[in-house]
């Protein structure tokens, strides 16, 4: 595969220091490299003058499967072909049902195998160390960002194993660019590697490690948790805090504890939703006539396709079109089955019943980013009513929903085109350059804890 990456320089490569000379080493790495050296022999660098990024990096099941031999890719908590693959293997290998999902019965042997390896083949023949797994993947993490902005970055690497402390890593990279080789835009990286506990132990010196005067974000790559010592001290310091629900393991209860973290101050923004920016804003484009607008109320059937796996964009969908219509909800409802149908009823200002629901559709080709919208409908019982519309992707397109019809055709449709910046970092790079409270979305998110504790399960 020919990677798009820019080419990076690097001025330091991961170097293991103490703790307390993480300030100094970086510190050195510039002195060293002369910068506004006379000779002009040197390109002129950036140091980090924008922001501090503080990456918590959760993922025990990938470091697992890497620790065991299973697995040699990124450890960046996406659930890719790569990793369901090794967790194949990994329940063939222990006559586990083969899900390719990380069940905690697979954990258990993959904890065990680590457990027997640990002080005694700690990097194994097939296994991989904390160092060569975060040396590969540090400068992958913000090319997004530093391509525009010279900035710090504090990786925090929860591992398995005994406690024996944190291991700190320093390193810088500039990618160059072409249209300006002659200056660098460099990232600093601070890593911090230890257990879960062992982190939550030198939390206090974090702090001490963001620049002081700019812009301090926190990218929480797993559910935030309330009451996590870890990530309550970090948010407490930080401008933003982001999350990917894409990548949430029980979404509806992780949107609650969003919605708690919403209630207690803390600045939120989820990439996840700003993937779904194109579908809102075609939404909103499809009642913009004036003939139309005045039939936006008239909608009260809704029906949201989504890759089955995750409904948090559909959830956050309809907990948006409801706070913009101000529709109230009355009942959820789960069914089980093939297509994971999810029923909402709401009540319109109007007291008229709206009704929605939301399908978790088995695909083929599953993509990258787990309960991508396919196709949504609104229509309306009033056959008097020019509101119905019809979006779909590109991939998915809307033949199930003109099979499936309804009391309304629907007059309008358009089409989602495929986006390539879906990915987490390239959102991450456009989120770093607002913070504080995204209104629209913690509105929405307002609403969706509201029906989703009406559930009746």
């Amino acid at each position: 595969m020919v990677s798009q990456a820019p080419t990076i320089y690097s001025l330091q490569t991961p170097k293991d220091i103490s703790l307390s000379d993480v300030e100094a080493e970086l510190s050195q790495i510039w002195q060293s490299y002369g910068i506004g050296d006379a000779n002009g022999a040197l390109p002129a660098a950036t140091r980090a003058t924008t922001f501090t990024l503080v990456v918590y990096e959760p993922e025990e099941t990938q470091y697992l499967l890497s620790a065991s031999g299973y697995y040699n890719g990124p450890i960046d908590g996406i659930l890719g072909p790569q990793m369901e693959a090794a967790l194949r293997e990994v329940q063939r290998t222990h006559k586990l049902p083969e899900t390719g999902t990380a069940t905690p019965e697979t954990l258990a042997k993959l904890r065990e195998e680590v457990a027997k390896r640990h002080g005694t083949d700690a990097t194994g023949e097939n296994g991989s160390n904390a160092s060569y797994t975060l040396e590969a993947r540090s400068p992958r993490i913000a090319d997004e960002i530093a391509l525009r902005n010279p900035c710090r970055i504090i990786a925090l690497c929860p591992i398995a194993g005994e406690d024996e402390g944190v291991k700190a890593q320093v390193s810088a990279y500039c990618p160059i660019q072409k249209q300006s080789s002659s200056t660098l835009i460099c990232c600093e990286y601070i890593t911090l590697t230890g257990t879960t506990a062992a982190l939550e132990r030198i939390g206090g010196m974090i702090p001490a490690l963001l620049i002081g005067g700019l812009p301090k974000f926190l990218w929480w790559k797993a559910t935030p948790d309330p009451n996590n010592p870890l990530f309550k001290r970090l948010a407490a310091v930080c401008n933003n805090v982001i999350v990917d629900s894409c990548e949430f393991n029980e979404p509806e209860s992780d949107l609650l504890s969003l919605q708690e973290l919403v209630e207690t101050g803390v600045p939120l923004a989820d990439l996840n939703w700003r993937r779904l920016s194109a579908w809102q804003e075609l939404t909103a484009e499809a009642y913009d006539p004036p003939l139309r607008r005045a039939s936006l109320r008239e909608i009260d059937r809704v029906t949201i396709d989504y890759e089955k796996g995750n409904p948090a964009q559909a959830l956050m969908f309809l907990g948006w079109l409801a706070s913009r219509l101000e529709w109230s909800p009355v009942s959820y409802e789960k069914e089980s089955g093939d297509y994971q149908i999810t029923k909402i009823s709401f009540l319109a200002q109007d007291q008229r019943q709206v009704q929605a629901e939301l399908a978790g559709v088995p695909v083929a080709d599953m993509g990258e980013i787990m309960g991508d919208l396919i196709a949504l409908r609104l229509s309306s019982t009033n056959p008097q009513a020019d509101c119905g519309t019809v979006i779909c992707s590109e991939t998915g397109g809307c033949m199930r929903m003109e099979t499936q019809g309804g009391a309304q055709s629907s007059g309008l449709f358009q089409q989602v085109t495929s986006l390539s910046e879906q990915k987490a970092e390239v959102l991450l790079s456009q989120q770093v350059q607002r913070w504080g409270h995204e209104a629209l979305f913690e509105e929405s998110l307002a609403v969706i804890a509201k029906f989703l504790k009406l559930d009746n399960k």
